[in-house]
């Protein structure tokens, strides 16, 4: 079978793939937009979680295909079960998404809720839209067809997408070597198809520029190499400043297209709702519940509630915006502002967007690192590789976050608010 896609073209999908494809839990990705809000100041980003997903599993195979080109696997069905393994997870990587994606993940319940046996959980804390994807592969009827349809197991599928869970078996070794590490980084790392994917397509659907990255000389770059015992993903270091565009592209992203501040007010203004005492809405740990949950089902919602913040949402009336600041968290504190505004009975939202360049490194802080990318020299008379943090400036040279904060007031009393802040 294939299907047609925009930016890809024609996706094939295998005969193991379709029932999985045509899971219902997959199937539910195409009532949840890719990037929430965003369509409210970009027009045509209306594409959905599905569509993307789609997108990322053909580019799984892609990246699988080149990083183990010139690779001998010992086993005659490694190279089978690995791509498979790989494109599966990426079908399904992104099933836990609440509606309007990121934006709901402040109301999810405890994880312990979720009651995850694949992994040990070694505190509490809140559950997140990938405990979701996990729970899902471990708890329901997904989970059954791709263990009825692939050689392997969902929770195989669960150990390339989450870090945390365990395979559970040698499933991933071959010849003496884990191939689990390479696999994930496909997945999931600063170098991963996912990227490759959003970025591209939400630049295309959004209008913006920002996203536009060269994918195929990446592809067409990527390797692995082996360290202790463990397969990890490469990249020729030729296509080192082209990694270095492909990074700053997506946090250029965040900062011009996601943290859009039409789409942050209507997120906090959600949020305010949610988190009020009039609020019903509540994010069901049950998953049998959690399958109708969607964009489609809390518009629904709102559109039945005369909460004042409900009716913004859905009447398109939200705070306008009245102060915005770039910068580190200290030159960008409004708080000074909003004690004025708050005296003066101006009610006031405020709101604080943090990019960073990476998920993992931040030199000098506690953030986790993930299992190294090399970067591979072939220019000596034998390959030499060294971490991706050491073959680039542009971690040390983007290593501040970046701060967005902006106040909002209702419409009304924009007028008054300004004449007090001027």
């Amino acid at each position: 079978m294939e299907i047609r896609d925009p930016i890809h073209g024609a996706i094939a999908l295998s005969a193991a793939e379709l029932p999985v494809a045509d899971n219902r839990w997959i199937q539910r990705l195409r009532w949840i937009r890719q990037t929430g809000f965003s369509q409210l100041s970009f027009p045509g980003a209306t594409h959905t979680r599905h569509l993307h997903s789609l997108g990322v599993m053909h580019l799984a195979g892609q990246a699988f295909d080149r990083a183990y080109r010139d690779w001998s696997f010992d086993h005659p069905t490694a190279r089978t079960r690995f791509r498979a393994a790989v494109r599966i997870a990426a079908l399904c990587h992104d099933v836990g998404h609440a509606p309007f994606s990121h934006c709901m993940e402040f109301c999810m319940p405890p994880l312990e809720a979720l009651q995850l046996t694949w992994r040990r959980h070694p505190r509490e804390r809140q559950a997140t839209h990938e405990d979701y994807t996990v729970a899902i592969l471990e708890h329901t009827d997904l989970g059954r067809t791709i263990d009825a349809a692939y050689e392997g197991t969902a929770r195989h599928i669960a150990a390339l997408i989450d870090h945390e869970v365990r395979p559970g078996d040698d499933f991933f070794v071959d010849g003496g070597l884990d191939h689990r590490r390479c696999l994930s980084q496909i997945i999931s790392s600063e170098l991963d198809v996912d990227r490759m994917d959003y970025l591209v397509r939400d630049a295309m659907f959004t209008g913006a520029r920002y996203g536009q990255v060269d994918v195929s000389w990446l592809m067409s770059n990527l390797s692995i190499w082996v360290a202790d015992g463990s397969v990890g993903l490469a990249v020729d270091g030729r296509a080192v400043y082209a990694f270095d565009h492909f990074l700053l592209a997506r946090h250029h992203m965040f900062l011009m297209v996601y943290f859009h501040h039409k789409s942050v007010i209507y997120e906090e203004l959600l949020r305010r709702y949610v988190s009020s005492e009039g609020s019903t809405w509540e994010m069901p740990a049950d998953l049998d519940r959690y399958l109708h949950v969607d964009d489609a089902s809390l518009m629904e919602h709102l559109r039945g509630s005369r909460h004042p913040m409900a009716r913004r949402v859905v009447e398109q009336r939200p705070y306008r915006r009245l102060l915005e600041r770039h910068g580190d968290a200290r030159s960008a504190d409004h708080t000074r502002t909003v004690e004025r505004l708050q005296a003066a009975g101006i009610d006031v939202v405020s709101a604080s967007s943090t990019g960073r360049l990476s998920r993992y490194e931040r030199f000098g802080s506690k953030r986790r690192r993930a299992a190294p990318i090399y970067v591979i020299d072939s220019m000596g008379a034998r390959q030499r590789a060294k971490p991706l943090q050491e073959a680039t400036q542009v971690f040390l040279r983007y290593a501040d976050e970046r701060v967005i904060s902006r106040l909002y007031v209702p419409p009304e009393q924009l007028d008054a608010a300004r004449a007090l802040v001027s």
